[in-house]
């Protein structure tokens, strides 16, 4: 995308010139405070458990990762159905999109349209063809959904904005590129905001919470909605005030109709002045989740998506090879999207997507994957949160028994919300239930959590559930082992055979 990586002479020629006061520029996030995360209820005790405290205890289970795909709610490759220029449909619309929604890989779907594409009126939404189909194939396929909607789209002809509006609201031009004179609304205008307040509202009375719909993207200023008019130096507002208290107008708005279902925000640099950083700031601490369309370009996203709390969610968006030999660009035996791949585990990312920039088909993802499967599939089964219990113990103190249950996450993100574990009866009843603290277990590392059980129950035979609570949403988790699990993707608890024996059985 060599537009894009034209971002960084823009940025050497003195980005920060001119720059209002009030300009709130961007940190690093190690280490800094963005809060504890999402609220924990019926925080599970997590330790430590002492010997002098439980010397009863004894391990009875091991459990091993899964070397299989996993479809949980917050993570997964997102195949994409439809961006900014549309789609590659020679064959129909429906045949191309039912392609692509059945791409094995994908667990998830994602669609990227014009304002005018989902309204055309005030007072309702009419959504085009593309829109109606994409759900209907979610629902069809069981994947779960996520889209943008965009208030400026440089890649076609006109403006992404409903002509009811383009009536009543100032456009101001910013210069030309790509030999076009380019336009950008006053967004703080008040029948903008009316209109930008009533989308919002007709698309969350009709799917916030909808239990195919994964996530909403955040609208944020300028091209496609990133949060930027590059390479145009300026933006069509009176100062760098005016323009950050109207994209956190636009931003309060959503969350207020988004309360069940994420925003993910784009963490790009704030080149036009327009409040970015205050919206990523924002973003983290109401538990909403960030994007980018990068993953080489810009090292301020790469700060962000590396560094981010271990509950936020990090989506990447980076159009690979569609498998014909001008698009590899092989370097020493590595194609980009090899590269590309690589690099996105680099940054722990909860999505990757399987999108042929601008040129999307079916026919291009499976081209490529057939001529390179090694990468994708290795993505495909590390890509998010993958948490499994790892070890399993039992104790009975006092005539109490109880469950102390190790658990291991061998994905490479965190858990992006709450993870709640219950411990259930063979015949359905729930014995005892609570939460891990945000974001864990974490990659590579282990969460100890208790679980007490009532007098004289036997552990064998017992059942773990686990569940994923975003946004007070909940949903299944299905563990990522190896040992065999139940339909509903419990695991049942049984000895694994020589745990206490350290030397495996064999002689001392």
């Amino acid at each position: 995308m060599t537009n894009r990586m034209l971002r960084r002479t823009f940025m050497k020629a003195g980005v920060f010139a001119g720059a209002a006061a009030a300009y709130v520029p961007p940190h690093n996030f190690d280490k800094y405070d963005f809060g504890s995360g999402p609220p924990v209820e019926d925080r599970l005790n997590q330790g430590p458990f002492p010997a002098d405290l439980y010397p009863s205890w004894t391990v009875v289970r091991g459990l091993t990762p899964s070397a299989e795909m996993v479809a949980n709610r917050g993570m997964g490759l997102t195949t994409y159905l439809c961006d900014e220029v549309g789609l590659l449909c020679p064959e129909g619309l429906e045949v191309a999109l039912e392609d692509l929604a059945r791409f094995p890989l994908g667990t998830n779907l994602y669609v990227r349209v014009n304002w005018k594409d989902v309204q055309s009126r005030p007072g309702r939404l009419d959504p085009n063809e593309i829109w109606k189909s994409s759900f209907a194939l979610a629902r069809q396929y069981q994947k779960r959904i996520s889209f943008r909607v965009m208030i400026s789209n440089p890649d076609i002809s006109g403006y992404a904005l409903p002509d009811f509006l383009l009536e009543k609201v100032p456009m101001v031009k910013l210069g030309s590129w790509q030999k076009r004179e380019r336009e950008e609304p006053r967004a703080d205008h008040p029948y903008f905001q009316s209109a930008y307040q009533e989308l919002v509202g007709l698309l969350a009375a009709e799917y916030n919470g909808h239990p195919d719909l994964e996530s909403v993207d955040t609208s944020m200023y300028g091209f496609w909605g990133e949060g930027h008019t590059w390479p145009l130096e300026k933006n069509p507002y009176p100062d760098y005030r005016t323009a950050e208290n109207t994209f956190v107008k636009m931003f309060e708005a959503q969350t207020e109709h988004w309360k069940k279902t994420p925003l993910v925000t784009n963490t790009q640099p704030d080149f036009s002045k327009v409040g970015n950083s205050e919206l990523v700031d924002r973003t983290i601490r109401r538990g909403e989740w960030l994007r980018t369309d990068t993953i080489f370009i810009e090292n301020e996203q790469i700060e962000a998506l590396s560094n981010r709390p271990p509950w936020t969610a990090a989506s990447i968006e980076v159009g690979i090879s569609d498998g014909t030999p001008q698009r590899l660009r092989i370097d020493e035996g590595v194609t980009y999207s090899d590269n590309v791949i690589a690099h996105v585990k680099d940054v722990g990312a909860s999505y990757f997507s399987l999108w042929n920039w601008h040129r999307i088909s079916a026919g291009g993802l499976k081209r490529y994957y057939q001529a390179y499967p090694q990468a994708l599939d290795l993505l495909a089964r590390s890509i998010g949160y993958r948490v499994r219990p790892s070890w399993v113990w039992t104790y009975e103190e006092r005539g109490e028994p109880g469950l102390i249950v190790g658990f291991v996450n061998d994905g490479i993100a965190g858990v992006p919300g709450v993870l709640r574990i219950s411990v259930w009866t063979a015949s359905g009843q729930e014995l005892v239930a609570g939460c891990l603290d945000a974001g864990y277990p974490l990659p590579g590392r282990v969460r100890q959590a208790l679980f007490p059980l009532p007098k004289g129950t036997a552990w064998q035979g017992l059942r773990l559930k686990a569940e994923i609570e975003i946004k007070a949403q909940r949903t299944p988790v299905r563990w990522a082992c190896h040992q065999k699990l139940n339909e509903d993707g419990t695991l049942t608890l049984r000895p694994t055979a020589g745990l206490n024996d350290e030397t495996g059985g064999g002689p001392t």
